[in-house]
């Protein structure tokens, strides 16, 4: 079972950047099991929304469409890290940012945002991010 823990979140001004941090333990020793991680955010008055992900076989990327061009998230597999990187930012990114795992996935298990939507089940904490104008 994999273990999550953000870190990074804060305040920031429109239009600055921020980078979130995920430390992530419990990977199986068996390097043919895969995992979909992801990044999940939780903006008030507004359900959870699942944003990116990345598969961990071929390190392939998805993004939902308000999200792209804007962040990336990517892997330090020698930090067992998980990081988002976020540009542009704007006041309605203010949220709670979950780092979020599905798997080990299976034959034909999908790691497409568009597809999982917020749907993982492994989850950490929470960081929070406000964006200010």
């Amino acid at each position: 079972q994999l273990r999550l823990v953000e870190s990074g979140g804060g305040p920031v001004q429109a239009g600055g950047s921020l980078t979130l941090s995920c430390g992530v333990s419990g990977y199986s020793a068996n390097l043919y099991i895969k995992y979909c991680l992801g990044w999940v955010r939780q903006v008030i008055g507004k359900e959870r929304e699942g944003f990116a992900t990345l598969y961990t076989g071929e390190s392939r990327d998805t993004y939902t469409d308000d999200v792209k061009g804007r962040f990336t998230i990517s892997r330090d597999k020698s930090k067992n890290a998980l990081y988002l990187q976020m540009n542009s930012l704007k006041s309605e990114d203010t949220g709670t940012y979950y780092c979020a795992a599905l798997g080990p996935l299976t034959h034909g298990d999908s790691c497409d945002i568009s597809i999982i939507g917020p749907n993982f089940g492994i989850w950490g904490q929470g960081t929070q991010v406000t964006v200010s104008s």
